[in-house]
C-alpha cells in the first residue's frame, strides 16, 4: 500500500491535499441515503480547511439548507505554519475584504462560519460565509480549535497525512461523530487499529479500491508520474490507498459476506494460493491464512488471518476481530519463517451471536 506522494509529504510535513468534490459528494450522500437527518441540527466543524482552497467547506454551504444543517465553522492553517508556498499571495476573496490585514495574513489562521442568511436573499448558502482572522496559527490542536471542536457534534476533514493518528486522537478525545479521509495503512497504526477492533471506527462506504485525484499547491513538487496539471493551471496528484474512516452508521458493513466452504475453495477458488492447495498454518499463531477476503470459508470455525483490505467489507455481526500482525511470540505472523503481508485475525461467529 506504499505511496511515494504520501510517503514525501510524511517526511517533508509538505501534505495539503486537497479532496475533490464529487469524492465528498458520494461519500455523504451515502450516510444520507442510511438517514436524512444525519446533519439536521448540528454544528459541523471542517477543521485544516480553507474554501478558498478546499472543497469541505464549499460542499457542506451549497447544501446548508438541505442538510438541516444548524451551524458550519470552517478553520484554516496559516500560511508560514505549513512551510510553504514562500511565495504566497492572498487570494482576492482575503485582499479586497475589509477585514484584510496585511500584517496577519500569513502568520494567523482563518476562521469560518455560516448559520443564517447574511445578504438577504431568502436562502443560506456559500455566499452567506463570514470570516475573520483566528488569534492564533489554526493549528487544530491549539485552545483556540479545541474549543470550537467542543461545541461542534461532527468533525469532517482530511487532516494531515502526517498527523493523521494525532488528529483521531484528538476526536476521540472530545467523543465526536467524524468523517475523515486518509491512507489505509493508517490501519495498521498501533493507536489506530484498536479503535477498529473496539467497533469505535470503521471504514466509509465509497472508496474500496483504486486511487483517487487530490489538488496539490501550486509550490508541490509533481515527481511522481501520476499527476496533471489542468487548463487553468491547477495541479493534481493521484493516491493510492485512499479511505474513508468514521464512525457514521451505514448499512453496507451490516451486510455480510457471501462465502463458500473451505472444500469449494479449494476447487474453485480463483487465486492459485488456494486452489488445489488449500490454507497454510501460521508458525507461530493457531489459524490458517487467507490471502484474499473472498476466499474466507464459510464453515471454519478456528481463527483466520485475512489482508487489512478485508476491512472494505467487515461485518461485525459476522466476524469477530482478534488482533493485528503479532503471533503468540509477539513476532510478525509468519508461514515456514517467512512473513506475508500483514494480516488481520478474525474469527466467524457463532450463528445467532
Amino acid at each position: 500500500m506504499a505511496n511515494a506522494n504520501l510517503k514525501n509529504a510524511k517526511k517533508q510535513k509538505n501534505d495539503e491535499f486537497y479532496t475533490q468534490y464529487q469524492d465528498i459528494q458520494k461519500e455523504v450522500n451515502a450516510y444520507l441515503e442510511y438517514d436524512n437527518n444525519v446533519f439536521r441540527g448540528k454544528t459541523i466543524l471542517l477543521p485544516c480547511d480553507d474554501p478558498e482552497w478546499s472543497n469541505f467547506t464549499k460542499f457542506f454551504a451549497q447544501n446548508f439548507e438541505n442538510f438541516g444543517i444548524k451551524k458550519l465553522i470552517s478553520t484554516s492553517f496559516a500560511v508560514e505554519s505549513k512551510k510553504m508556498d514562500i511565495d504566497y499571495e492572498p487570494t482576492l476573496f482575503e485582499s479586497i475584504d475589509p477585514r484584510f490585514d496585511k500584517s496577519k495574513t500569513r502568520c494567523k489562521g482563518k476562521i469560518f462560519t455560516l448559520s443564517q442568511d447574511e445578504n438577504q436573499d431568502g436562502k443560506i448558502n456559500i455566499d452567506d460565509l463570514k470570516w475573520n482572522y483566528l488569534d492564533g496559527d489554526g493549528d487544530f490542536r491549539s485552545d483556540e480549535v479545541k474549543k470550537l471542536r467542543n461545541q461542534a457534534d461532527i468533525i469532517i476533514t482530511n487532516p494531515p497525512f502526517s498527523l493523521f493518528r494525532e488528529f483521531v486522537g484528538w476526536i476521540m478525545e472530545a467523543n465526536k461523530k467524524f468523517l475523515i479521509i486518509g491512507n489505509m495503512n493508517a490501519i495498521t497504526y498501533k493507536e489506530i487499529f484498536p479503535l477498529i477492533k473496539e467497533n469505535k471506527m470503521w471504514l466509509g462506504v465509497s472508496i474500496h479500491s483504486g486511487d483517487r485525484e487530490f489538488g496539490v499547491p501550486q509550490s508541490y513538487p509533481l515527481t511522481a508520474a501520476s499527476f496533471r496539471i489542468d487548463e487553468s493551471g491547477k495541479k493534481f496528484i493521484r493516491v493510492k490507498g485512499v479511505r474513508w474512516f468514521t464512525n457514521f452508521e451505514h448499512g453496507r458493513r451490516h451486510q455480510p459476506l457471501s462465502l463458500m466452504t473451505m472444500e469449494d475453495n479449494i476447487k474453485f477458488s480463483k487465486h492459485k494460493e488456494v486452489q488445489g492447495i488449500g490454507y497454510q498454518k501460521y508458525d507461530n499463531y493457531d489459524a490458517i491464512e487467507v490471502p484474499f477476503s473472498d476466499a474466507i470459508p464459510s464453515d471454519y470455525d478456528g481463527v483466520m488471518g485475512v489482508p487489512i483490505s478485508f476491512l472494505d467489507k467487515y461485518c461485525p455481526e459476522q466476524f469477530e476481530i482478534i488482533k493485528f500482525r503479532k503471533g503468540n511470540d509477539d513476532k510478525d505472523l509468519c508461514i515456514d519463517g517467512k512473513c506475508p503481508y500483514f494480516r488481520i485475525l478474525i474469527k466467524k461467529k457463532s450463528e445467532g451471536r
